[in-house]
């Protein structure tokens, strides 16, 4: 059935009381939790002084939030404020040449910050990869790529390159690996681009424009060649109406939820309570949902912040790069579960749908899932738990394509075509709540540890069935209809907007 089914206003009411009402309840019992637990030994690293006029802690288990508002704050803002005083002036004055400059002022600030042997061991992937380009050889683009993010990725190949990089500081190993692996990202999509161009390649330096653009670089996120070349050779640089002032919104959103971060942290403590396994079994079921789906949408919230900064500044630049991630609560189909935008463009370009085509056939989406995900796993860094949360991920995105393909079957498609369309969109949305728990059981093995995830799956589907169980389904069931909703308005205007344009 359509997407634009319509519902009674009523129901969809009631829908909204019930998921209100279950996460002001679920959020109450980790508050008490976090109230109560914040004294015992096992959370002294996870949380540290905070608002002391509130008598408040704060939650300080995530190195990377920590990392960017601490040590790494000040570096973020003098290399990306130079960043965007040099483009700005060259936009102005040689807009024809902007490339270049972000090119220069990048290599000098990876040279400033890491030094030049890190420099060099960069340009030497560059200058690899770009030779393999040469070849004009799909196949032999993949290999030497996968080659080099390998050596960045396992061992020993990994401490060896690191090795060469003399001196310390707390920030190193996240520069070092951060800047290596986008590094190899971008350089196989410009293999891969020019081993496509009918008359000749690239140049090298268009590889070194694409490579240092400094706020793609230590962070992503990742732009495909053919994008970032198209936009970044413009010379006529215009502005649409009200750019300047959606992209002033579009920060003051970010600083919004930094602040709205950093206020939650002193009152939910949403990370560190998962690290001790004996109090998350003193939880009710209800508020270890609740923590295992606030885990999911933390982490993207912060990818948002991150992409949403650097982005900004792409935005500044006359980019337009790739879009942050959909929330985890806008979601309940695995084919849009991704944290990095820019690494999923890049994976659905040269792997995903380039193996599984249409993603009709059930073989070619195997085939092409599997790929994707070992292309992801090498990404991620091979490890025990990062194979299994590949496995579980890849196994869910083919589920969803067995069972839709099983309900087109006879007599399923005979007798859902029988009924109105309101009662399909909330059969659909049963499995479809299913599916979110599915996501959010599949991925805090990522985020947390497989024990918490054991925990929750327990407690949901084992001692708390039927009560736990089943109300928790019904209440999801309830959120997944909300976004059924949002998604019907979405096409909708969609819909307007293209008979506007044509009329």
């Amino acid at each position: 059935m359509g997407v634009k089914t319509m519902l009674p206003s009523y129901e969809l009411g009631f829908y909204a009381l019930v998921v209100t009402c279950a996460v002001v309840y679920s959020g109450s019992g980790i508050f008490e939790a976090s109230r109560d637990s914040v004294n015992r030994k096992a959370f002294r690293d996870g949380i540290k002084p905070g608002w002391h006029y509130f008598g408040r802690k704060m939650d300080v288990a995530d190195f990377e939030w920590v990392m960017w508002f601490t040590s790494f704050r000040n570096v973020i803002i003098f290399a990306l404020s130079g960043h965007v005083l040099f483009g700005k002036i060259c936009s102005m004055t040689v807009p024809q040449h902007r490339a270049v400059v972000y090119m220069l002022y990048g290599i000098l600030a990876v040279l400033g910050s890491m030094g030049l042997v890190y420099l060099m061991i960069i340009l030497s992937h560059c200058l690899v990869l770009y030779s393999v380009a040469m070849a004009k050889q799909k196949w032999l683009c993949y290999v030497a790529g996968f080659c080099c993010l390998a050596s960045f990725k396992m061992e020993p190949f990994s401490s060896w390159q690191s090795g060469f990089v003399t001196g310390a500081f707390d920030l190193q190993d996240v520069l070092f690996y951060g800047g290596s692996s986008f590094t190899i990202m971008r350089c196989m999509s410009f293999a891969l681009e020019s081993s496509e161009r009918k008359e000749g390649i690239y140049s090298i330096f268009d590889l070194l424009k694409y490579n240092f653009y400094l706020p793609f670089f230590f962070f992503g996120p990742v732009m495909t060649f053919d994008q970032f070349h198209a936009q970044v050779s413009t010379r006529e640089l215009r502005r649409k109406d009200d750019e300047m002032r959606n992209i002033r919104v579009y920060a003051l959103l970010h600083v919004g939820a930094i602040i709205a971060v950093d206020i939650f942290f002193h009152f939910f403590y949403i990370l560190t309570l998962p690290s001790d396994l004996k109090f998350m079994n003193r939880l009710s079921d209800w508020s270890l949902a609740g923590l295992a789906y606030s885990n999911l949408v933390y982490d993207w919230v912060k990818a948002a912040v991150m992409f949403g900064v650097i982005n900004t500044i792409a935005r500044l630049d006359h980019l337009d790069p790739p879009q942050p991630p959909k929330c985890i609560t806008m979601l309940y189909v695995f084919a849009e579960t991704h944290f990095d935008r820019g690494i999923n463009d890049w994976l659905c370009k040269y792997v995903y749908d380039h193996i599984g085509e249409n993603h009709d056939n059930i073989m070619k989406e195997l085939m092409a899932t599997i790929a994707t995900f070992a292309v992801t796993t090498l990404w991620l860094g091979p490890c025990e738990i990062v194979y299994i949360w590949s496995v579980f991920n890849c196994f869910g995105l083919n589920f969803e394509l067995w069972v839709q393909k099983f309900f087109q079957q006879e007599p399923f498609a005979k007798l859902e075509a029988k009924m109105s369309a309101a009662v399909s969109r909330r059969i659909r949305a049963v499995f479809g709540a299913a599916n979110f728990w599915a996501i959010i059981l599949y991925n805090i093995l990522a985020l947390n540890s497989l024990e918490f995830a054991l925990l929750v799956t327990k407690r949901l589907l084992l001692t708390g069935f039927p009560v736990s169980t089943l109300s928790i389904w019904f209440i999801t069931y309830c959120g997944v209809q909300l976004i059924k909703e949002r998604e019907r308005i979405l096409a909708i205007e969609e819909e307007k907007c293209d008979k506007a344009k044509v009329e």
